[in-house]
């Protein structure tokens, strides 16, 4: 059973920088290298909404608005990923989930907190 461990949230203001990381635990050190892994969140009212993800040989993917702002990484051997937010925005304010996508099948994290205010 693949679990998905998110933390790192918390209070920023504009234009700071946080690091959310996303731990794996249930998946063979082969596999998770196998494993696309990405960051969705979720506003007050609204619905969730892709992030950024990272598939097996390392390509990467992000929305548009935080493109040049926010990067993922993945460590294979500590099977965590991480996603380094700069530059934040009030309208980042959400909650941030870690998914995993492996052999058809779609993991979630329970989520972390990330909330830009002055």
């Amino acid at each position: 059973q693949v679990q998905l461990v998110e933390s790192g949230g918390g209070l920023v203001q504009p234009g700071g920088s946080l690091r959310l990381s996303c731990v794996v635990s249930g998946a063979s050190g082969s596999d998770f290298s196998a494993y696309t892994m990405g960051w969705y969140r979720q506003a007050p009212g609204k619905q969730r909404e892709f992030v950024a993800n990272i598939i097996e040989r390392g390509a990467t993917n992000y929305k548009d608005s935080v493109k040049g702002r926010f990067a993922i990484a993945r460590d294979n051997a500590k099977k965590t990923i991480y996603l380094q937010m700069n530059n934040v925005k009030p309208e980042d304010s959400a909650l941030y989930f870690c998914n995993s996508f492996y052999r058809y099948k779609d993991t979630w994290g329970q989520g972390t907190q990330v909330t830009v205010s002055p």
